[in-house]
Formats: structure tokens, C-alpha cells, sequence
């Protein structure tokens, strides 16, 4: 079975114009999902439109409503929606291209493929695709999806296009708010000089493979299990490491010294002389104390 298009228009650059089928380019299918059940009938849990006032009401006397004021609604139909029409919802229009590199990770939303939408298609496709493979620069333009307009970037990804829609600025919490407080301190030198000895040890090249939803297949086997009527297995959690000095615990790490003595406890460890910082395994810092 052919896969559906999210979307079908022109890819259009000046006057070239090009028809083409956009596609999601991930997959949420193979998740594992729970359905809602009664606890006792382990019946499945209809979802179903209530009306405070006339109870349970049919799907097909739902309209759609923009709340204006608080509890105060403008009711919008199907030919409301239709009105509204703007180039991007059967054309993307190339506006601009840019560095790949420029556009900032936190504005990347949702991935798309772009192929051509028939064999009358493929000749302009595939110039516009290896124009932009070459430049090493991506297009920036838009499209309405979900009856909204996205901004999307267009580069070039094998035989056909990657699309990726943007965040709008309005959607994107500024830093201040949560690196605020953080102090803007120099680190010490020799620990920074031995973190990115550390960082250069373990570089490596990123291969999603190497990377597998750990909790996923935990609760699959735990499912399986299930199945069979045995009781569920439950992975225990790794234990947190006890209090160690940052400074052994850089080096520890890469190999310059034996890892150092376990603290029986925190209070232990705080009492050592000139105890400059101290880590907890697992990311947690604190300050010893003198």
C-alpha cells in the first residue's frame, strides 16, 4: 500500500514551479500504547462529547468555536476555513535559502519527506534538489498544514527532499527565565582541561542504532511476561554514586587514576580538608565544605 501525503501542491522557485507530495517522515505506530479499561468489565472506555446541560451529545453536532472573551465563542464553519486562502495552502514558495547550520535546533519541529508527485515532475525535481544538495544551503518556505501556515526549511536527503516545519518565535521560551540564576563563574582550568580530554575520549559518530529505547523493550518483556501469566519483571534502578571529588572523578574517568575510596557518608565527606567541589554519579555537582 502506497503511503498517504500529509499534503500535495507545487514546490515553486521564481517561475520554476514543480508538483509534489509532502510525507511524515517518522513513525509513532510502533510505540507502545495502553488503552483505558474498566477495572472490572475490562471493557475499553468510549470517549464521548458531553454537553453540561444536554449530556451526551452525536460528534456531528459539533462545530468549532474561537473563545473571544471568557465563555463568549464566534462559531466558524467548514466554508469559514475555506475562505480564508493564501498561496502556501496548495504552493511552497522558496522565499529564501540559508546556511544549514544557521537555522537553530530549538525551532525545528516536525520532519517531513518531499518526493515528486508523478513522472512529469521528476526532471524539475531533481535539478532543484541537486541545486540545493551542491549549495549546501536550505530553502525556507511555507506551506499550510492543519489549517495552519508553517515556515519549513528544504534541503536535499538522498533521492528526494527533507522538509522540516519551524516553530514560531511565539512558541519558544526564552533562556532568562530558567538560566537566570545560574552563575556565570570561570570553571577551574585543570578540571576544564581534563572534562574535554574526556569529551575527546569518548567522540565518536552518532548512530541512532546504538541507541535503543531501553524502557521500551523493559516494558515489552514485561508485557511478554504478562502473557505468559508470570509475574511482571521489574528492572531495579541503577544506585546513585556516593559523594567523590570532582577532580578524582575526572581523572578516574580517564583512566589517570585509580576511582577513589567510597565516603561511607555525605557528612564524612564534607569534614575532609580543603574539599573544593564535589559530584555526585549521575550529573549532581555541590560545593564541600571548607
Amino acid at each position: 500500500m502506497a503511503p498517504r501525503a500529509s499534503w500535495k501542491g507545487y514546490l515553486k522557485l521564481s517561475l520554476v514551479s514543480c508538483p509534489v507530495r509532502l510525507y511524515p517522515a517518522t513513525s509513532s505506530s510502533e510505540r507502545i500504547s495502553f488503552n483505558q479499561l474498566h477495572k472490572d468489565t475490562h471493557n475499553r472506555i468510549n470517549m464521548k462529547p458531553v454537553d453540561p446541560e444536554l449530556g451526551l451529545v452525536d460528534r456531528s453536532d459539533l462545530v468549532k468555536g474561537y473563545e473571544y472573551e471568557d465563555k463568549k465563542y464566534v462559531i466558524i464553519d467548514e466554508a469559514d476555513l475555506e475562505a480564508v486562502k493564501i498561496e502556501s495552502n496548495h504552493t511552497m514558495n522558496i522565499e529564501a535559502f540559508v546556511e544549514e547550520d544557521s537555522v537553530d535546533v530549538i525551532y525545528q519541529d516536525a520532519p517531513y519527506y518531499l518526493a515528486p508527485d508523478g513522472a512529469m515532475a521528476e526532471e524539475t525535481f531533481a535539478v532543484l534538489r541537486e541545486a540545493l544538495r551542491q549549495s549546501g544551503k536550505l530553502a525556507i518556505a511555507r506551506l499550510v498544514l492543519s489549517s495552519r501556515e508553517r515556515v519549513v526549511t528544504i534541503g536535499a536527503r538522498d533521492k528526494g527532499m527533507f522538509v522540516c516545519t519551524l516553530r514560531n518565535p511565539s512558541e519558544v521560551r526564552g533562556t532568562s527565565e530558567y538560566f537566570g540564576n545560574i552563575p556565570a563563574g570561570t570553571p577551574d582550568p585543570e578540571m576544564l582541561d581534563l572534562a574535554m580530554a574526556l569529551i575527546k575520549q569518548k567522540l565518536t559518530t552518532f548512530d541512532p542504532k546504538n541507541y535503543e529505547d531501553r524502557y521500551e523493550i523493559a516494558l515489552m518483556q514485561m508485557i511478554k511476561e504478562k502473557l505468559k501469566g508470570h509475574k511482571p519483571i521489574i528492572a531495579a534502578a541503577p544506585e546513585r554514586g556516593n559523594v567523590v571529588n570532582l577532580m578524582d572523578a575526572l581523572k578516574a574517568s580517564l583512566g589517570q587514576a585509580k576511582p577513589p575510596a567510597k565516603s561511607k557518608t555525605k557528612t564524612d565527606a564534607a569534614e575532609k580538608p580543603a574539599a573544593k567541589l564535589t559530584a555526585v554519579a549521575g550529573g549532581k555537582q555541590a560545593k564541600g565544605k571548607k
